[in-house]
């Protein structure tokens, strides 16, 4: 291609366009990018279907990448030739689909989270006991506003959650104080952005439009908001985003070194705890099912796996073996 850069921003520019997030695009962008050069930059307006299935199956065979990272590949080159190039693709010939390979989720005892809990810095002290306590994903915790926190009925409201779909948590009574602590700090430093100019928070384009002066209230501040004002990479404006999602991460991964533990423990795997250990005690698996914000009952079943019960249940034969006095004679 004579300019592979000036295509990609058509791409960045029909995505901005269409309000989608940041996360989205940036996706977009590498998957139409990895294409391109998987074709040795010819340019997409001379491929079409048949190169599109060469490259999915290739993500499949040689790459053996998950089912939802070949969906999100085909979803970027479907909006490429559909918006982009408004030329929209056709039935891709024998597509190689990959293959869901089932993999146990890492769980960590009780014992083991406290000890995680214990060796976390403040900052990112509360955003894990919420993906513990609560069962959040990693990008749900971080993205927490000010009024979907319910002390009174001791519920958090997830806005938005994978899949688009909200969803109401259990709050622990634990963190009633704590974080009512931290709203306090939280709300301190959001009235000094205010005088300074920056105060206004990040929302989404349709939200925004509807409630114009919602950037500027309390209720839609992060609650979990990062150490430093930044630019917006979009807009050019300069507001406090949330926290790093990837300070979290290295923070959790830190933790499980110092604590000793040899399991490849990470902020799922903090959720993955939250619901193997309400299986343990009893919780009924839809109601478990509703706290994930799972859409198949399939996918929280998989937590059955790892029940502890599940291996107990079994009372293995060498026991009453080994308990016999054998003299070698028949």
């Amino acid at each position: 291609m004579a300019s592979s850069s000036a295509f990609l921003e058509r791409v960045r520019a029909a995505v901005r366009v269409r309000h989608y997030s940041v996360r989205t695009e940036q996706a977009y962008v590498y998957w139409v990018r990895r294409f391109i050069h998987f074709h040795e930059r010819r340019h997409p307006e001379r491929m079409g279907e048949r190169e599109v299935a060469v490259f999915l199956s290739d993500l499949a065979l040689r790459g053996q990448v998950a089912p939802a990272t070949q969906n999100q590949a085909l979803n970027a080159l479907v909006f490429l030739y559909s918006v982009v190039l408004e030329r929209p693709l056709a039935d891709l010939p024998g597509v190689v689909r990959a293959k869901d390979k089932i993999h146990l989720p890492v769980v960590l005892s009780v014992e083991e989270v406290a000890r995680v809990l214990a060796q976390l810095p403040e900052r990112v002290w509360l955003p894990a006991c919420l993906q513990y306590g609560s069962g959040l994903r990693l990008m749900e915790s971080v993205r927490l506003r000010v009024k979907d926190l319910d002390f009174e009925h001791r519920a958090l409201l997830v806005r938005d959650g994978k899949g688009g779909k909200d969803r109401v948590v259990t709050l622990p009574d634990e963190l009633i104080e704590p974080l009512q602590r931290h709203l306090a700090a939280r709300r301190t430093v959001f009235e000094r952005d205010c005088g300074e100019g920056h105060g206004a928070v990040w929302l989404p384009h349709a939200l925004q439009r509807k409630y114009p002066a919602a950037p500027l209230d309390w209720g839609w501040q992060y609650v979990f908001a990062a150490d430093k004002v930044t630019t917006d990479p979009r807009s050019g404006r300069r507001h406090r985003h949330h926290l790093d999602e990837q300070r979290v991460q290295r923070a959790v991964r830190q933790a499980v070194v110092r604590a000793n533990i040899a399991k490849p423990a990470s902020c799922h795997s903090l959720r993955h705890s939250f619901a193997t250990h309400l299986l343990e005690r009893g919780a009924d698996i839809r109601t478990v099912q509703e706290q994930l914000g799972h859409r198949d009952i399939r996918t929280t079943q998989i937590y059955t796996h790892v029940l502890k019960r599940g291996g107990l249940a079994v009372k293995s034969p060498l026991a009453a073996v080994l308990a016999l006095r054998v003299d070698g004679t028949q």
